[in-house]
């Protein structure tokens, strides 16, 4: 009977010291598109976050402590975005990896900067997010003025005296990178024949096919997402037109391919030079091909949102927020995408947008790194 009362203390006790342990771990999110049509980039975001978490518990975690992972969906809809944030900051989270939509970035970092929750995006380009003076926003991708300024060069050179279109999807994200690439393009003395917009959902485009077709547009650039440019593709060559079709980096995900097929062949983006390419990232590349998942569009860049956190959270011994926000704004980080480094705004100093084209096979190469 002895036995069996010290037996039951020894467990209560490995239950009471395993519960204190997991009480200490610290919770980080990702927050993005789960579900959705955008989807797919949140499980690039899901993918990158849970590898750098378990790399980074392997080791040793942040500050002695193991780090959980939240995965949280917004679905790229502004008003679930705020409800998460809310959620997070409730929760004392101190750092998310999200969103990937400007138009959710936007909205829950508000809430974010109230709760005392930092927020790096690993793939929300409006120069908004970072323009408001809020403390806690930071990015490791580039900004639409920077990607559409790439754009527009590469069209001015490429497409000298040709016809251009332009499109948005009305999203901040899609207007706002159509803007940027117009205003480009009007200051290097292009002008554009068509500015038209559309619905973000939308399935018929044959009005604006057919409006391509009446202007002869040579090139139609596309600001907005990959479910959407995929159709207007599809629709543009069941009208029998070869109009080039360009966009942004929405497009760096193999489903835009899958809704193509063979006719996406020719289809030009712009994107940061493919991080699976740098030395940086070959290991880690390796270790998501053993597990069967191609590192992809984001994920890399969600994986060094990551690192960039854990990193300023040690440098500065804590996991407070506004701490490790100065400690990231004050320091140069190495990452599986490469060398990270922020300015007052949280806007990160190395930029390189670059164009890319995808081929008949399903795949993309980078085609220009300058815009020539």
């Amino acid at each position: 009977m002895k036995s069996l009362k010290l037996i039951g203390l020894a467990f209560g006790a490995s239950l009471a010291l395993s519960g204190a342990a997991f009480a200490q771990d610290v919770t980080v999110a990702v927050a993005g598109p789960m579900t959705g049509g955008e989807s797919a980039f949140g499980r690039q975001m899901k993918n990158g976050a849970e590898m750098a978490v378990a790399d980074i518990n392997a080791a040793g975690g942040v500050n002695g402590k193991k780090l959980a992972l939240s995965v949280e969906d917004d679905a790229c809809d502004p008003k679930q975005a705020r409800s998460i944030a809310e959620k997070i900051a409730g929760a004392k989270i101190p750092f998310v990896a999200g969103h990937y939509c400007s138009s959710s970035s936007i909205p829950a970092s508000e809430a974010y900067a109230d709760g005392n929750v930092l927020q790096i995006t690993p793939a929300s380009t409006n120069p908004l997010f970072t323009e408001r003076k809020l403390w806690n926003v930071a990015r490791v991708c580039g900004r639409d003025d920077q990607q559409g300024l790439i754009a527009a060069q590469y069209i001015a050179k490429n497409f000298k005296g040709k016809n251009i279109a332009i499109l948005n999807d009305k999203t901040t994200y899609g207007k706002g990178l159509a803007d940027e690439t117009k205003k480009a393009l009007n200051k290097a003395g292009v002008t554009e024949k068509m500015y038209e917009s559309y619905n973000k959902g939308d399935k018929d485009f044959n009005a604006i096919v057919s409006r391509l077709k009446r202007d002869n547009i040579d090139l139609v650039y596309v600001g907005g997402y990959h479910q959407e440019s995929g159709l207007i593709l599809r629709q543009m060559r069941d009208q029998g037109l070869k109009t080039v079709l360009m966009a942004g980096d929405a497009l760096a995900d193999k489903e835009y391919a899958s809704i193509t097929g063979p006719a996406g062949e020719g289809t030009l983006f712009t994107f940061g030079p493919d991080p699976r390419n740098k030395p940086t990232a070959k290991k880690i590349v390796e270790a998501f091909k053993a597990k069967n998942i191609d590192p992809e569009g984001y994920t890399l860049y969600t994986y060094a949102a990551m690192q960039v956190w854990s990193q300023a959270a040690k440098k500065a011994g804590t996991t407070d927020a506004k701490k490790v926000m100065a400690a990231m704004k004050a320091g140069k980080w190495d990452t599986v995408i490469g060398p990270v480094e922020y300015d007052s705004k949280g806007d990160i100093k190395q930029i390189d947008y670059v164009v890319y084209k995808w081929d008949a096979k399903g795949g993309y190469a980078e085609i220009s790194g300058n815009g020539t």
